[in-house]
């Protein structure tokens, strides 16, 4: 940790000799980016799935991640206190795990940035094509998706007997016999927000607190309106699928928070990142919150929940049902500048990983690069505009969107392991960085392990009775329960620190609530991840020449 941040001072100390990044965020603006980050595709598509599962009472899904996420954020903040340098959890396993734990993280990293990017650039292509069809503009339907999606419609309407005039799979113009079916607006968007973020932080701070105040100003919109179209019977009953409803929507859910924690790849290019990173961060976590549990109580209290099921676009759906096709069109729009901004944020944290790893050796030295006029990370930028805007071209949404919550979950975790490994420290007098509350975990983290055992007891006694024949997630379970149990042991010998004891917790049991398939692909990619580490990264690091 020391000789990064000596290496971090001495940047700042000769940074009138060379390129480096500039140093113009405030609170303001983080908490800015914090909330371009989640308002985004979820509040505007998933929330409408999680509702139809769990009714109204999804609100309590939306303050139970907000808790794992909150324990999260509390381990970010410090670690951003004391490690006030770019590469957000990279940089901070770095310091307390070691190379190989920071490499896997850097790896893991990639699915929730530049893979999450894919997921948000595909979404914003819809909500853009059905803007067009709004004012009659129509683009042909081989250039608007992808090859997967296209066949599966095309095989479909034959199935059902229906006309394929005019799909994608119908249309498309071969070339080597195969199917030019591509998605264009996706590309076009990614390749218009990385030359954005390529340009400077000052413009992309500029365009990230519009966009923000755009959409907050329509959600309030939405709320003000609603408000008033609101049936008290519709949150009757509250929980009709009871609580295991609610759970159904965890990964649609979890999905519109991730990107709380990508305003901490900006420590370098804040202006006093121990005061105002923990701030932004945790500011950011609790608005969108707010924001997440009056929209649902809005639009639940609007249509009754069952009326969500299959509902791609709920906030204008919920405007179209009461006649009111002006304010969903309007809220289209916004649909739009909420999947930008974040698409803004996430093009931007990615270059600083990069950044970080290679200035650690275990990337090529080009990563590094700082742009002489832009003060960015020039070479980063533009890889991870190529390798958001190629696969944005043909791939399937569904594919990527289960990585990405592992990845970012996978990311936290690690996060929170390595705040354990900080030696305490006292606030002294005049310090105003942010300081980590220690509770101790003793007698708490073992009492709620009970609890957890007696409300499921039910599925562990299944699960242990069927273990033989039991499905991939069960065994999933199992293995959260056991680690669940090694992590509550440990902290009751050594007297963990309660909050990241719970955000690891909190992260392993979300993974596991994610598709068993989805983990095969994840293993896969650390695989590759690790072969890359040792053929290459482990000879050239910083601590390999070293010695």
């Amino acid at each position: 940790m020391t000789a990064i941040l000596k290496d971090a001072h001495s940047r700042d100390a000769h940074g009138h000799e060379s390129a480096e990044l500039r140093k113009v965020l405030g609170v303001r603006d983080l908490t800015s980016m914090g909330i371009a980050a989640v308002i985004g595709a979820g509040i505007f598509s998933t929330i409408g799935q999680a509702a139809y599962s769990g009714g109204p009472g999804v609100v309590f899904l939306f303050l139970i991640i907000t808790v794992a996420c909150g324990f999260t954020a509390l381990c970010y903040a410090e670690f951003a206190s004391r490690v006030p340098v770019a590469g957000s959890a990279y940089t901070y396993s770095y310091v307390t795990i070691g190379e190989i734990a920071a490499w896997v993280i850097g790896w893991a990293l990639i699915l929730e940035y530049a893979i999450g990017n894919v997921v948000v650039s595909i979404s914003w292509s819809s909500y853009f094509v059905n803007l067009l069809e709004g004012i009659h503009l129509h683009l042909p339907g081989w250039l608007i998706t992808d090859p997967k999606t296209a066949h599966m419609l095309y095989d479909a309407a034959v199935t059902q007997g229906k006309t394929t005039e005019g799909l994608a799979w119908a249309t498309a113009p071969m070339i080597g016999g195969y199917r030019l079916i591509i998605n264009v607006p996706a590309f076009t968007i990614v390749i218009l927000i990385t030359i954005l973020a390529y340009i400077g932080m000052r413009e992309s701070k500029k365009s990230a607190n519009f966009m923000v105040a755009l959409k907050l100003v329509v959600l309030a919109f939405v709320v003000a309106i609603g408000a008033f179209y609101i049936t008290t019977d519709n949150w009757t009953p509250f929980m009709p699928n009871g609580f295991t409803g609610v759970l159904q929507g965890v990964s649609a859910i979890f999905f519109a928070y991730i990107g709380f924690d990508a305003i901490s790849t900006t420590a370098e290019e804040c202006a006093n990142p121990q005061r105002d990173l923990p701030k932004g961060m945790i500011y950011s976590l609790l608005i969108c919150t707010l924001i997440y549990v009056i929209v649902t109580l809005v639009i639940t209290g609007m249509v009754n929940y069952s009326e969500f099921k299959g509902v791609a676009d709920p906030l204008a759906y919920v405007f179209d049902k009461i006649h009111l096709q002006k304010v969903g069109y309007i809220i289209s729009v916004s649909a739009v500048v909420a999947a930008t901004s974040v698409m803004l944020v996430f093009q931007i944290g990615q270059p600083r990983i990069w950044m970080s790893m290679s200035r650690d050796g275990l990337l090529p030295r080009k990563f590094a690069t700082i742009h002489p006029k832009f003060h960015t990370p020039s070479f980063a930028t533009v890889v991870t505009g190529f390798a958001v805007a190629i696969p944005a071209l043909f791939v399937d949404i569904s594919i990527v969107t289960d990585l990405c919550s592992i990845g970012t979950l996978f990311a936290f975790v690690l996060v929170c392991a390595g705040v354990m490994n900080l030696p305490r420290r006292q606030k002294a007098a005049g310090d105003k960085s942010f300081h980590m509350p220690h509770i101790n975990g003793q007698w708490i983290v073992p009492l709620l392990l009970l609890v957890f055992i007696y409300g499921y007891s039910t599925r562990i006694t299944d699960a242990f009775y069927n273990i033989s024949h039991e499905s991939h997630q069960e065994v999933l379970f199992l293995i959260f329960l056991l680690t669940a149990v090694v992590i509550t042991v440990l902290t009751f010998l050594r007297k963990l620190s309660f909050i990241p004891v719970m955000g690891m917790l909190f992260c392993l049991y979300l993974m596991i609530e994610i598709p068993a398939k989805s983990w095969m692909v994840f293993f896969i990619w650390m695989a590759l991840g690790l072969s890359i580490y040792f053929g290459y990264s482990r000879k050239r690091s910083k601590l390999a020449t070293s010695h």
